[in-house]
């Protein structure tokens, strides 16, 4: 398991990282969250040494990570950091034996992620003369080409059609299910909560919210219903906060007292009375 343990980190007056704890568990895919600025990147770059906490330590199955863990780590920063000029299979040969592979294990492991990726017929082409999507799968096979314990991911569906969103979630989900640790960042959350078990939504540099995705939702005080009106959107009164037509409502509100108040309107054509999604959930969380 991944933990990360208290890790505090000012830039003279900012404060990047306040005492902020997670964990990622092997065989789990777990959505990292939170505003622009809030923390991500600084975490997920201190997993690798690239950022230097001022407290706190992160372990690796109880061992304080170092040059040996991070040979089992993989990284797709949010800054892709490939070469433009240089051929795909060169280059993702380049990051696996840099990653410890040797030669033959290196080029059998590229075959194999540049396939699934749909990647084959391109694994000559320079990158820059790749689509952007495709350029992004590149990068996804760099940080996976060495099968390393623990996936971090930061905003690896960026720009993705989605079709190809649904292929790299399927990546993702096998990955899982053949034991990897991942923690991924998005700034999309209803793709986050079809694809990850767990969250962590972090504001200011701490931990707001975390747990099992759809027990959070089941656990939480607010219900979202949603009511049309001869084909109209209606929100009563009683909703603490509207979106067009969505409302949350305190769940335990009498929802028959919503639905002759919708009735004294007209006539109800639709009705959804559900547990508030990942996005309700997340503006609740960072509310300022």
């Amino acid at each position: 398991m991944l933990v990360i343990s208290n890790l505090t980190k000012r830039y003279d007056e900012i404060v990047a990282l306040d005492d902020l704890s997670m964990s990622v568990r092997p065989g789990r895919i777990l959505g990292f969250l939170g505003p622009n600025g809030a923390g991500k990147t600084t975490t997920m770059r201190s997993v690798f040494g690239l950022v230097t906490p001022d407290t706190g330590e992160i372990t690796w199955n109880d061992s304080r990570v170092d040059a040996a863990s991070w040979s089992q780590f993989g990284y797709m920063p949010e800054e892709r950091g490939l070469y433009p000029k240089m051929r795909v299979f060169e280059q993702l040969h380049h990051f696996a034996r840099l990653a410890g592979l040797d030669s033959a294990t290196a080029t059998e492991n590229i075959d194999r992620w540049l396939a699934q990726l749909g990647l084959t017929d391109r694994a000559r082409s320079k990158l820059e003369e790749l689509s952007h999507g495709n350029q992004q799968r590149v990068q996804l096979a760099a940080a996976l080409v060495h099968e390393p314990a623990v996936a971090i991911l930061d905003e690896p569906f960026s720009g993705l059609d989605p079709l190809a969103v649904d292929d790299l979630a399927a990546v993702l989900a096998k990955l899982a299910a053949d034991g990897t640790a991942i923690l991924f960042s998005s700034h999309q959350l209803d793709l986050v909560q079809s694809v990850c078990q767990d969250v962590v939504i972090i504001d200011h540099g701490r931990v707001v919210l975390e747990g099992e995705v759809e027990r959070l939702r089941d656990d939480s005080e607010q219900r979202v219903l949603e009511i049309d009106v001869d084909g109209r959107p209606f929100v009563s009164e009683r909703a603490t906060r509207a979106n067009g037509g969505r409302a949350l409502i305190d769940r335990d509100t009498p929802i028959t007292d919503i639905v002759t108040e919708a009735q004294a309107h007209g006539t109800i054509t639709s009705l959804r009375f559900e547990p508030p999604n990942l996005s309700d959930l997340f503006r609740q969380a960072v509310r300022r």
